[in-house]
């Protein structure tokens, strides 16, 4: 199991490099995360969730991504606390104080699913959560040295030096665990090493002798990281933008608190012709070729922040200038007439005016539909392969203007009469080749031709690759037994 002095320390990204590492020496690898709080969610073969780190590391595995890759999934929620989800199915809602009273009951889930993954796999890597020294959190702990207990699991902590003071917080997460804790840690890993390597070595024997933990590698930086899919909003906020002017073609994202399902926008951000800009709150929107609004995990309180930032104001005038609007799930909710939440899933019940952009209204409902899809845009003919993701159904005559045709007959999405501004509920469109450079020839650009999943492999094999060579893997084999 690796755990972290904090949370953003590199967990996710180490694992998955270990697993595509440990794969391809030919061994049967399968990750595991207890608990995960997330609003980048993957669709999987059973029809539930799992965070989208863990559906990466199943990639890095080579096998298809499962619910009981992470049966404990925490997606925040505005009012509400977050969404519990459990197993891939959501359960309910609750607020922080209230879910660590509930913690005690979801450890049987947590413990059946490992036994699952143990059943199927030589070896199985997991995956904290937050910081290892949460020791105010210790009670009833499903997602650290709770879970390592209750399963009996070798620990690995990580620090990560790039964030500052990585010495104070190994030794000191050594110091606060308690004996029987502290008995199941084999080692730790210092991440993100930048510049001469050999500097840290007096680091590195200090924290062994502070910790008595051998030390099991310095990983320095590896900047092809930075193509795979980001975990969650911290990690897309700590992304560099494009170089000014980089592309022909800007696209502008206003980033929102509860900006879900993000890895929608990385194939756009690797095309070399497109200048894609995440724009921040606290100033206007630039002007752009396209704005694309993204899913959201809270669509009336994002909406709600989007007019108190004024980028309702700004998006209406770039529409007013030919300007062209894409709405993705939470986003595609926004663009219509209004948004009703009768049963107050999202907060207080009652209705919303939405941006007016699309002749539709949206009524959110307790029914998830999970599913991955595949189908064709019903104005090229050009196929894709994506998935749904989204609380609610939505309705009006722009719908008869659909995007997209899916393979089951159904049509989602709706087109504005002028064609200017579309939504959609299908995530994951620009992943395919032939549907991301239509939308960018449509757009008066053209993309590079680059395949997106080939890029994402490529990055794995070299993560994998910079771990074989930086951190001593044969022995925490040895830890694993």
């Amino acid at each position: 199991m690796f755990q972290g002095t904090g949370s953003s320390v590199g967990k996710s990204l180490l694992v998955a490099g270990i697993a595509r590492a440990l794969s391809r020496r030919g061994l049967a690898v399968l990750p595991f995360k207890p608990q995960n709080m997330s609003n980048n969610a993957a669709v999987t073969a059973e029809g539930g969730e799992i965070g989208r780190a863990q559906a990466l590391q199943a990639r890095a595995c080579g096998v298809a991504p499962s619910v009981h890759m992470n049966p404990v999934l925490l997606k925040p929620q505005s009012e509400v606390g977050a969404q519990i989800v459990v197993q891939g199915r959501v359960i309910g809602n609750a607020g922080a104080r209230v879910y660590q009273s509930r913690k005690a009951e979801l450890l049987p889930f947590v413990l059946d699913s490992f036994a699952r993954l143990k059943a199927a796999a030589d070896i199985v890597l997991v995956e904290g959560a937050g910081s290892a020294s949460e020791v105010n959190l210790r009670a009833n702990d499903i997602a650290n040295m709770g879970f390592a207990r209750a399963a009996d699991v070798p620990v690995v902590i990580i620090g990560d030096i790039e964030r500052g003071g990585v010495i104070a917080a190994l030794v000191g997460t050594a110091a606060v665990l308690d004996a029987g804790d502290a008995a199941l840690v084999r080692g730790f890993i210092v991440n993100r090493m930048r510049g001469d390597a050999s500097l840290f070595d007096d680091g590195m024997r200090y924290i062994e002798g502070r910790t008595g933990w051998p030390a099991l590698g310095l990983v320095p930086h590896y900047e092809a990281a930075g193509q795979l899919p980001a975990e969650d909003a911290y990690d897309l906020a700590a992304r560099r933008p494009s170089p000014a002017g980089a592309g022909r073609l800007r696209i502008v994202v206003p980033v929102l608190p509860g900006i879900a399902n993000f890895d929608d926008l990385d194939p756009l951000q690797a095309e070399p012709a497109v200048d894609l800009v995440l724009a921040r709150p606290g100033r206007p929107l630039p002007p752009a070729d396209l704005i694309v609004l993204p899913g959201s995990k809270a669509t009336i309180a994002d909406l709600g922040r989007l007019r108190t930032e004024g980028w309702d104001i700004d998006l209406k005038a770039h529409y007013r200038q030919g300007g062209r609007v894409l709405g993705l799930c939470g986003g595609y909710q926004m663009l219509g007439q209004s948004i009703a939440d009768p049963d107050g899933i999202e907060g207080p019940a009652g209705t919303v005016p939405g941006l007016g952009l699309l002749a539709v209204d949206t009524v959110l409902t307790a029914a998830k539909r999970l599913a991955e899809v595949t189908g064709r845009s019903l104005d090229d003919g050009i196929a894709f392969t994506g998935y749904e993701m989204h609380m609610g159904r939505t309705a009006g005559p722009d719908t008869a203007r659909a995007l997209v045709k899916l393979a089951d007959g159904r049509r989602d999405g709706a087109i504005s009469a002028d064609g200017l501004v579309r939504g959609t509920y299908v995530h994951g469109l620009f992943t395919g080749n032939d549907q991301r450079a239509a939308w960018l020839e449509r757009l008066g650009s053209r993309a590079e031709g680059f395949d997106h999943h080939a890029r994402i492999e490529a990055a794995l094999d070299g993560l994998a690759d910079h771990l074989e060579a930086h951190l001593a893997l044969d022995r925490m084999l040895g830890f694993a037994g």
